[in-house]
């Protein structure tokens, strides 16, 4: 399984908007197109 994670780097570390997890490169752009279209995330593989 991949998730999709983007940092906020302009956020504290901790701070509740300082990053994201995304269950698919779908929502992840979704998200974007609303809040932050110049951003990017990076895919993250999940291991079980």
């Amino acid at each position: 399984m991949t998730v999709f994670v983007y940092a906020k780097i302009a956020k504290q570390v901790g701070d509740k908007d300082h990053i994201k997890v995304f269950a698919s490169q779908d929502a992840a752009e979704a998200w974007f197109v609303e809040n932050d279209p110049e951003g990017v995330a990076f895919g993250y593989e999940v291991f079980e």
